[in-house]
């Protein structure tokens, strides 16, 4: 696994998208998101069907079309320098395979951020445009609105990644050890239900691969870490980092499968990583070379994020 090409940093001033191609998304939510951006000195640009709902399936804001057009309209406008995803839930898988993927490529690198269900645009973006994109808090999301660790750490990340390069988690070694690959990754259920897609890697051979997840039932993630070994999905792996599990059966109880399932990995493991859907979300480039040292709980960046 290669490390891949990085977006241009942003700067006060920029304009920058935001979408919604998955779950609908609460308007007083939105607006106060929107704000903290302004705040920053961006310019938001609101995707024309950010507040729709889907007429028959109230999971999705919008129709899997309109969706897409947003996200491909927005990436293909030259004015905007990043797409910022409005919220996760589902839909995006729906969506993924309506985008254009030459017209995205030629429009060329800029920044996307989201996490949960936008795991899907992050391996269709790391396969099909080679680009490095940003696991981190999404502009409607309640746990960013709430706490600033979460926005500063993401606005470090946007603005100065330099300050950024090495990111101490707080978290602790499962399997202790040192570790060098690149980031990649994101909600499990996504993962393993990405499986066999023309958007989603083969492996994580030569990677540190990062793994979270929000309200599954342990014999589930136990389902979904069986199905990732079986189809040698993990296979050549070089590290893992274990985010949050919110909402899913008290970590005491989660803790061994996730030590039966990749403790026999033969890497290092660093648990309670600090990403994912906890109030305090670190924000993880996926894409970049890094060392994980699981003993420190640090993962510590080749390469700031963005250019």
């Amino acid at each position: 696994m290669k490390a891949l090409l990085r977006p241009e940093r942003l700067a006060p001033g920029a304009r920058v998208a935001v979408v919604a191609p998955s779950g609908p998304v609460p308007e007083e939510r939105l607006a106060a998101g929107l704000d903290v951006l302004r705040g920053w000195g961006l310019d938001p640009v609101v995707g024309p069907h950010v507040l729709d709902r889907h007429p028959d399936f109230g999971y999705l804001a919008g129709t899997d079309a309109d969706r897409a057009a947003d996200l491909q309209a927005a990436w293909c406008d030259p004015s905007l320098s990043a797409v910022l995803c409005a919220r996760g839930g589902y839909g995006a898988q729906r969506m993924v395979d309506l985008l254009d993927w030459e017209a995205l490529r030629a429009a060329g690198p800029k920044v996307l951020l989201g996490f949960s269900d936008i795991t899907a645009l992050h391996e269709a973006f790391a396969v099909r445009l080679g680009l490095v994109t940003l696991h981190g808090p999404m502009a409607a999301g309640v746990d960013f609105l709430k706490n600033a660790r979460a926005q500063e750490h993401l606005k470090a990340t946007l603005f100065d990644p330099e300050s950024v390069r090495v990111i101490a988690t707080g978290g602790t070694p499962m399997v202790p050890g040192r570790a060098r690959g690149v980031t990649h990754g994101g909600c499990l259920s996504l993962l393993a239900a990405d499986l066999g897609t023309p958007h989603a890697r083969r492996s994580a051979e030569g990677g540190l691969l990062c793994l979270e997840d929000v309200g599954e039932e342990t014999y589930r993630i136990d389902r979904y870490l069986t199905q990732l070994l079986r189809a040698g999905r993990l296979d050549g792996v070089r590290g893992v980092l274990l985010g949050s599990w919110e909402e899913c059966d008290a970590y005491e109880v989660l803790r061994p499968l996730l030590a039966d399932r990749l403790g026999g990995l033969g890497v290092p493991v660093l648990e309670d990583a600090g990403f994912g859907h906890c109030a305090d979300a670190l924000t993880i480039p996926f894409g970049v070379e890094a060392e994980l040292d699981a003993d420190g709980g640090t993962l510590t960046l080749a390469e700031p994020a963005l250019r």
